[in-house]
């Protein structure tokens, strides 16, 4: 359901956009996106990497209120995977300060607007300042019922599969101690056991900076996610660049397997 008629969504698209095509009925109701080209739109401008995440923040703010202007139930985005602390020490402190600096001075701005935090990922290995802030804004929007955004940090399909897997095998063993029937194994209970416990699987997983491939991000819920990729740098991504894929989308035909 639109929250603002379209004109005020997209109040200059360009000349080959028309907002008035999109129908409000085939958004999807969850969409994942996959953050790239940071690094690279820096480079362009002899610029550290750093400043290249720092200019991304406005293309994370743009996305989440376009996203819920137009009615997506669920926003999750790819901050941090737990292959990124292979980059260099400077460059993955700096992100870590700028999660925390952002989260907190976000969050009263996403309460307002009813939208819920939640997020997904092995926090014990953050930074307590990092940690901290990802806690509260979750805290803080817990009651809230919009659109959730959902923040994947120090996050990894494997890893998350992995993890399902030994819980799945820790329910098993303890029901053999207390002499029950071990508990079935299917996808339902593997889903579960998975962070993203209770969320719908993405419908439309968005990349940018031209690359084509999941980089390990929600394995297991991407099965059926149509997926749309884009040239476009991170920090130069707009709403437009959002309402692109989302006609593309719309005329998508799922079929999950069937004919």
């Amino acid at each position: 359901m639109l929250r603002k008629p379209l004109h005020d969504i997209f109040p200059a698209p360009p000349a080959d956009l028309d907002p008035q095509l999109l129908d409000p009925a085939a958004v999807p109701v969850h969409l994942g996106v996959i953050m790239d080209g940071n690094g690279r739109w820096a480079r362009k401008r002899a610029l550290n990497r750093l400043n290249g995440h720092r200019a991304g923040i406005e293309a994370v703010r743009e996305l989440i209120r376009c996203a819920n202007d137009v009615g997506v139930r669920y926003v999750t985005i790819y901050s941090f995977s737990s292959e990124n602390w292979a980059r260099p020490v400077d460059e993955v402190g700096g992100l870590m300060n700028l999660f925390a600096t952002t989260m907190l001075a976000e969050v009263e701005g996403l309460h307002e607007e009813g939208v819920r935090v939640r997020t997904i990922g092995r926090l014990d290995a953050l930074p307590a300042r990092t940690r901290e802030a990802f806690e509260r804004a979750e805290l803080r929007t817990r009651d809230n019922d919009g659109m959730t955004l959902v923040v994947a940090v120090n996050y990894g399909g494997r890893d998350e599969l992995v993890h399902a897997a030994s819980q799945l095998v820790d329910q098993a063993l303890r029901a053999e101690r207390a002499g029950r029937e071990a508990p079935v194994v299917d996808a339902a209970a593997l889903e579960r056991c998975l962070h993203t416990a209770g969320i719908p699987d993405p419908d439309l997983i968005l990349r940018t900076s031209g690359e084509m491939r999941l980089s390990n991000f929600l394995l297991w819920q991407a099965a059926y996610a149509e997926f749309s990729c884009t040239d476009v740098l991170w920090p130069d991504f707009t709403r437009y660049d959002l309402l692109r894929a989302l006609l593309d989308y719309q005329g998508r035909e799922r079929r999950y397997g069937a004919v």
